[in-house]
């Protein structure tokens, strides 16, 4: 059974750091894309960042420069670094599990970590 388990939301001011992390469990880490995926509620599910097997990274605009995403192949676990944190970044953030050799395959998601930017 696969398994993705966020943790590190929570409640941070504007210009505040966090630090996602999500255990994988059930795959085969090293064969998988790992990805950050975020939704605002009455908004659809946006990209944040994506990591390969082998550390190529896609990231949305929006973030690069403030957000960095991470893997640990040995400890089966993929990190979100949040910093320079804004009002627009609150939303439930996802962890995302798709094979890399099969792109279009359907992705594993885990079930969602609250970030709240308020002042």
């Amino acid at each position: 059974q696969v398994q993705l388990a966020e943790s590190g939301g929570g409640l941070v001011q504007p210009g505040g750091s966090l630090r996602l992390s999500c255990a994988a469990s059930g795959i085969i880490f090293g064969l998988y894309t790992m990805g950050w995926y975020r939704q605002v509620p009455g908004e659809q599910r946006e990209l944040v960042a994506t990591i390969t097997p082998g550390g190529t990274i896609n990231s949305h605009d929006s973030v690069k420069g403030r957000f960095t995403i991470s893997r640990d192949n040995g400890e089966n676990t993929v990190y979100l670094e949040l910093n320079e944190l804004k009002l627009e970044d609150t939303a439930v953030y996802y962890c995302t599990a798709r094979q890399f050799l099969r792109p279009l395959s359907a992705a594993y998601w885990g079930q969602g970590t609250q970030v709240t930017i308020s002042s």
